[in-house]
């Protein structure tokens, strides 16, 4: 958990700390990451780097297929091209947000809130648990065929989650389950 929450802080929002500087598509070079871990006094091996990569329940990080580059799949607050391409959604996706925010996202919509995009679910059961982990959890609809057929690009991150710019109010309802 520690060295995930390391790796995302680095990867995702603060490269510069580091040393490091996020290439095309948000790569880093592994040794590149490694040493430089090594001398902020946070070594990390590479077989503990693989292993955080493997086991990561969200599927947070990922090598390239040569296993010589990383990065964070999504979420950065950097600048940063990840070079996805767009795809049609399925009709509905799915946001989980604590029910405080509620009031605020059915009047300003999904923000990305410093990042680059927000984040959607292809589920309701991933919203919700996405949603649980600030509080009690609401989740919203997003009507993704209209936000289509308008205009909007959607984005799909390595690991499954659904990326678009911003969510307008009029494209939001409230998904009514019966564990909510």
């Amino acid at each position: 958990m520690r060295l995930s929450k390391y790796l995302s802080k680095h990867l995702r929002h603060r490269p510069d700390r580091l040393g490091l500087e996020l290439g095309a598509g948000g790569w880093v070079a592994v040794d590149a990451l490694l040493e430089a871990c090594a001398r902020q006094r946070f070594p990390i091996s590479r077989k503990e780097l693989e292993d955080v990569v493997a086991r990561n329940d969200k599927v947070r990080f990922a090598f390239d297929p040569s296993g010589t580059l990383i990065r964070a799949q999504q979420g950065h607050s950097v600048p940063v091209d990840l070079l996805l391409e767009p795809i049609k959604p399925p009709a509905e996706l799915y946001h989980g947000t604590p029910e405080r925010n509620l009031k605020a996202i059915l009047c300003e919509g999904l923000r990305s809130m410093g990042r680059h995009h927000v984040h959607l679910s292809a589920d309701e059961a991933t919203a919700s648990t996405v949603g649980r982990r600030r509080g009690r959890p609401v989740v919203l609809v997003v009507d993704a065929r209209a936000m289509r057929r308008d205009g909007w690009n959607f984005y799909r991150s390595g690991n499954g989650v659904w990326l678009v710019e911003h969510v307008p109010p009029r494209y939001l309802s409230r998904c009514h389950l019966g564990a909510q």
